[in-house]
């Protein structure tokens, strides 16, 4: 199998065999090591193979049908303390196998039942020469594919889960008393299969068979974009070992993790959404259909803070060779593309003073232990559901934390501290239930690319692959995150249902949709097919998802409804402010130099940061201002003192206009907003302006090494 991409243009293959066995939960056990750019460990990975999955699937939907009307009952999750997992030493002299490109070969099989088209259409997979077939054919040994890339796999075992104390109260079948692959499938069975209320109990149990022995080595292969294990003679999914471990390092280049600076100086190390998502930093089921859960050990210098996107507040604990360890779980199965890591020597910011009223308004505490009748049923599978705890649905503010660089604490404490509670309060008052019980907030790096994961966009591409292997169509284009028309078009969709629906009933709706799918994979289709159940008929305007999708995705330029409409300006009090703002400033700048010394002076309003916004883009539009009023602008405004928003526009007008004075502006935004300097290189390229080229090469060279990826891959392309 031929697996040479670039991956500036070509497809992102998905390569987990996800139809023949599940991941449902992963444990790692991680070192960071900032000396050497690597982080180190263990991950222990527990499955389900397909053919039961398959059962459960049907079981449930037939449990679901009989018990939809009756009640539920679930557990508020609370933090759990599980048995420390002792730091792993291995040697690295026992052979490391770095990935290798090869060539498996074989012929491709396709799903032809359609049983993925709706999570194929919702994440742009095709058919594709990179999608294997690793059934089993009666002819050869089962082959479990994994997603990873940019790994150092040294070594995979089997775990022997039967060794654990007290792991017999997981044996249901009396005819297995001989320890036996068949029985250790069986524990690892009833263990993923606990019901939600069993979720410490579930952590603890997954956390001591990680630590239990080998019971053989598994033989295993790698290429560009997989790790491929098999055990020798098991030819099925059924009898494949359900716990293995991995013993793995990354890479300091790996593309899921950047290794830089904070706004301090300062090391660290973080996911930034790459758009290999996580797979250079463990080895995974990429596809969102892989849902799980997971729990981490993570150790590092003991002057670092360690954040993870766990359900719970992790605390170091000193260890006794020095150094820290963090524990994070999650009890909520999720895609692994949303695990997150972020170390760095971070502060914590606090309030300075804060009474006891305000802390129980900011933090309620949930009761540990609360049973309730649930409302109705949840459609997702099953976990420690929010949605279904009384308490819970009543929080407007859940408890949360604000870490950043020691040089921004102060601003950290004087803005954001206050901004956080009200927007909490808003979302729940908006969306309804907050659905993870926590949150870390944290001011990243300026390298930091702002638009995030990959985003498969909607594609008539084909068929999943019978292994579940598929393909994200443009997926490793370095251009696409910076590609904004799908937002933007997506703003003007949702304002124009705003305006069929109204506002208080188009946010009943947002609520409405929020708890009908909540903890489930869904379609744009999903959305749509809700929204327009809830549009009176006289308003739909003959609309369908078919028609939508044509109008406002698959065709180019403006929609067909939003063409000849009233400007969003005409009825907003703001806006109409700002046009006469707009007006004052194009008469200061027709005005001659000499009549705007001794003449009436201009009287200038204030404005809000989007008021702002949008006076220079109104600026932007007109062909010429001169330097005087450009001067009296950042004079009035202070705005190289601004949002990243409104000095983005401020350097546009900078470099429209050639305001040399400026410049300095121009080069602080392309170092301290990297991401959005993406843009304002290729306008300073398409100057043709000799002294804007040489600030653009100048500031590259000065941000390359320190900038995302893809934005570098980019801005060279521009430049070079």
């Amino acid at each position: 199998m031929d697996t040479k991409l670039d991956p500036s243009r070509d497809d992102l293959p998905l390569m987990a065999n996800t139809s023949h066995m599940l991941v449902k939960h992963y444990v790692l056990d991680l070192d960071v090591h900032f000396e050497s750019h690597v982080i180190e460990g263990t991950i222990v990975l527990f499955f389900e193979d397909g053919n039961r999955l398959k059962k459960q699937a049907h079981s449930i939907k037939e449990t679901c049908q009989l018990e939809s009307n009756e009640a539920c009952k679930f557990r508020t999750p609370e933090p759990c303390h599980l048995p420390g997992i002792n730091s792993r030493t291995f040697s690295f002299n026992m052979g490391c196998n770095d990935f290798v490109i090869c060539d498996k070969g074989g012929k491709h099989t396709f799903d032809k039942d359609g049983n993925h088209d709706n999570w194929e259409q919702a994440f742009g997979i095709s058919s594709s020469k990179y999608c294997c077939d690793t059934g089993n054919h009666g002819r050869e040994d089962f082959l479990l594919v994994l997603d990873c890339c940019d790994l150092s796999v040294l070594k995979v075992e089997e775990v022997d889960v039967a060794a654990v104390p007290g792991i017999e109260k997981f044996i249901r079948s009396p005819k297995l008393t001989v320890v036996s692959e068949e029985l250790r499938n069986e524990i690892v069975h009833e263990l993923v299969s606990l019901p939600a209320d069993h979720w410490r109990e579930q952590l603890d149990y997954y956390a001591r068979c990680s630590q239990a022995p080998g019971c053989g080595e598994l033989s295993f292969d790698s290429d560009t974009w997989s790790l491929q294990i098999k055990k020798k003679g098991v030819r099925t999914a059924t009898d494949f070992p359900h716990a293995i471990r991995i013993w793995y390092t990354t890479k300091p280049a790996g593309q899921s993790v950047t290794w830089t600076s904070d706004q301090s100086g300062r090391p660290c190390v973080y996911t930034m959404g790459s758009p290999i998502n996580n797979r250079a930093l463990f080895p995974c089921q990429e596809p969102p259909v892989a849902m799980s859960t997971w729990q981490a050990t993570v150790r590092t210098a003991a002057s670092f803070v360690v954040l993870m996107s766990g359900e719970n507040s992790a605390k170091p604990t000193q260890l006794q060779e020095g150094g820290s360890s963090w524990h994070y779980y999650v009890t909520m199965p999720m895609p692994a593309s949303t695990f997150t890591i972020a170390v760095g020597c971070w502060a914590e910011i606090k309030l300075e003073t804060c009474s006891s009223n305000d802390l129980a308004e900011e933090c309620p505490l949930l009761p540990l232990e609360t049973d309730f009748r649930c409302a109705g049923m949840c459609h997702h599978m099953e976990y420690p559901c929010r949605f279904q705890n009384a308490s819970a649905t009543t929080q407007k503010i859940i408890p949360h934390r604000v870490f950043a660089p020691v040089c921004l604490k102060s601003v950290c404490q004087e803005t954001l501290l206050q901004l956080i509670p009200p927007c909490l309060s808003a979302a729940h008052s908006i969306l309804g239930t907050h659905p993870f019980p926590r949150l870390d907030v944290l001011i990243v790096p300026a390298n930091f690319p702002s638009l995030g994961m990959a985003r498969p966009n909607k594609e008539k591409t084909g068929h999943v692959s019978d292994s579940g292997a598929s393909v994200v169509k443009h997926g490793l284009n370095p251009e696409k995150t910076f590609m904004q028309v799908h937002y933007l078009k997506g703003y003007f969709l949702l304002r124009f249902f705003t305006g069929l629906l109204g506002h208080e009933a188009y946010f009943a709706f947002l609520r409405k949709f929020v708890h009908t799918f909540h903890g489930q994979l869904i379609l744009s289709q999903d959305f749509l097919q809700m929204l327009l159940e809830n549009i009176p008929e006289e308003k739909k305007l003959e609309l369908s998802v078919e028609n939508i999708f044509q109008d406002w995705l698959e065709s180019s330029g403006l929609p067909k409804p939003l063409q000849g409409s009233r400007a969003a300006g005409a009825e907003c009090g703001l806006a109409r402010r700002v046009d006469a703002e707009v007006a004052k400033w194009v008469r200061v700048s027709r005005r001659p130099r000499k009549r705007r010394r001794s003449g009436k002076q201009e009287v200038f309003e204030k404005l809000l940061p989007d008021q702002l916004v949008l006076l220079l883009e109104h600026l932007l539009e007109k062909k010429t201002l001169n330097p005087q009023t450009l001067q009296s602008l950042q004079r009035t405004y202070h705005l190289h003192e601004q949002d990243a928003e409104v000095r983005h526009r401020w350097c546009e007008l900078i470099v429209k206009h050639k305001y040399t004075k400026a410049y300095k502006h121009v080069e602080r935004f392309l170092q301290e907003d990297q991401a959005m300097g993406v843009y304002l290189y290729g306008e300073l390229m398409v100057s043709e302006d000799a002294r804007q080229q040489q600030l653009a090469h100048r500031c590259f060279e000065l941000a390359r090494e320190q900038m995302d990826r893809s934005s570098a891959k980019v801005v060279a392309e521009m430049l070079f």
